[in-house]
């Protein structure tokens, strides 16, 4: 039994279900699928994180492209972002080697075509073509890829040349290095854009940073840090630098769709995409002209955005709620255009919401205050295969069984059923119960007024659901 399956973005699993045959056997999979109907180069751009396990998986995957007949060109350690942007650049296929911000046991492979991401379409498509390959035989030779280390640089390069060299002068901004794989290029971009750059925190093994769940000791580092430094922000980025991490002066951590939400109304869209996760202030408080609702992952969220520039969206953006920010279109930039990148970002939003509390002259604790996007929790019940949890989820669907539930905590009104069941209460809050799409879990998320509210609420429904799938064993 493999622990590998394909997530909300990528494929994942234990580094000893992925090493050798295992990426092989995917990477040749995805090759003879995708690859063989993508169009462009026969080149594959391959990319890693900084997790122990990343170099060597990337090597299996140069010799599954020889394999295919296909050209490998080895990227080295950068952001998956700046991977995205090679393949762009090339028109060609890429392979980033990342476990997000999963711990270092396990590591994942996240797979594009030139134009961005794969589809669940693709996804559908590799896994039947694994049987296709023979998984018995011996790896072929290694064949070493053709290095490429000016990727990072051309990612550098699509801030620098945008942006005002004095965009945030004045600012001093610590950054959390940890092990993140954009680390020294978040320093690089942020002192030539003006501001007092300082690194902290930098670490040579792997730290699992997760911009949504943060880990009590990374809330206690960043606080520490705050109080201690004088700095007006800290940002950072999880392992692959897709989702960014921002805290404002008190060490507060800002949300991460508050960050998309802000990037978005900076760069003047007016479509935006976003998964039924993210918080409903982006209708309220974001002045859009279109606001689409998905399904939880970059795949449906790259889908809604080109669905939206078919309908005639002049500036189309999506986020998620980790705060990982997409531009789904060219859009302007002062009197520059910068280019589209339709793939999760961390140092946009990271830059994006720097400028905005800058222009606005305003610490970033009152631009997000000025907002008011009040307040989200959330939490899981882990262990809770799907057996337990969809025929919950599938019993909250139904209005009588659904009103019953929720009247000790309030009355029903709207209902999404795009991915789990979201709920709007009376009292502007939202109660939203859905299945991870990464591990046995039932996650419960909820917005209110206040922080107490919301956790109440989370707390609630956790303890609610774990009941009813009790009784209903």
């Amino acid at each position: 039994m493999t622990s590998l399956k394909f997530g909300t973005s990528g494929l994942r699993g234990l580094v000893t279900d992925l090493v050798g045959r295992p990426t092989f056997t995917y990477a040749s999979a995805f090759f003879a699928s995708v690859g063989a109907h993508a169009g462009g180069r026969r080149e594959v751009v391959i990319g890693r994180d900084l997790r122990a396990s990343s170099a060597g998986i990337a090597a299996t995957v140069a010799t599954a492209a020889a394999a295919a007949g296909m050209t490998a060109i080895d990227c080295g350690a950068l952001p998956t972002p700046a991977l995205a942007l090679e393949a762009r650049k090339r028109d060609c296929l890429a392979v980033m080697v990342t476990g997000s911000h999963i711990p270092d046991d396990r590591n994942g492979l996240k797979f594009y075509r030139s134009g961005g991401e794969i589809t669940k379409a693709d996804e559908a498509a590799i896994l039947a073509a694994l049987g296709d390959i023979a998984d018995d035989a011996p790896l072929p030779p290694a064949v070493p890829a053709a290095p490429e280390p000016d990727a990072i640089a051309r990612y550098r390069d699509r801030y620098r040349d945008v942006f005002a060299p004095d965009l945030l002068a004045g600012l001093r901004i610590a950054v959390y290095q940890q092990s993140s794989v954009a680390r020294d290029v978040l320093v690089e971009v942020l002192a030539a854009l003006g501001a007092e750059a300082v690194p902290i925190g930098r670490s040579e093994t792997f730290v699992p940073i997760d911009t949504e769940a943060h880990r009590p000791q990374d809330v206690a580092f960043i606080r520490d840090a705050m109080a201690a430094g004088g700095f007006d922000a800290l940002v950072t980025t999880d392992g692959d630098a897709d989702r960014p991490l921002v805290a404002e002066a008190a060490g507060r951590i800002l949300r991460g769709d508050v960050l998309g939400l802000i990037t978005a109304r900076y760069l003047g869209a007016d479509a935006v995409v976003v998964p039924v996760t993210a918080g409903s202030a982006i209708e309220r408080a974001g002045g859009f002209g279109r606001v689409l609702r998905t399904k939880v992952g970059s795949p449906f969220v790259i889908a809604g955005m080109e669905q939206a520039a078919r309908d005639g969206a002049r500036i189309v953006c999506g986020f998620e709620a980790n705060g990982g920010f997409l531009a789904g279109s060219d859009g302007p930039v002062g009197d520059k255009i910068l280019p589209a990148l339709p793939t999760r970002d961390a140092v946009l939003p990271i830059l994006a919401t720097l400028a905005a509390a800058r222009a606005a002259a305003l610490p970033l604790a009152d631009l997000v205050a000025a907002l008011d996007v009040g307040e989200t929790a959330s939490d899981r019940l882990p262990d809770t295969p799907a057996a337990r949890s969809g025929p919950f989820l599938r019993r909250l669907a139904d209005d009588t069984f659904r009103r019953e539930f929720l009247r000790p905590v309030g009355r029903p009104q709207a209902v999404d059923e795009q991915d789990g069941v979201r709920i709007e209460l009376d009292g502007g809050r939202t109660i939203h119960f859905r299945a991870s799409g990464n591990a046995p879990e039932l996650r419960c998320y909820a917005e209110a007024k206040s922080a107490k509210d919301a956790e109440d609420l989370v707390r609630w429904g956790l303890a609610a659901a774990g009941t009813t799938m009790a009784e209903g064993a």
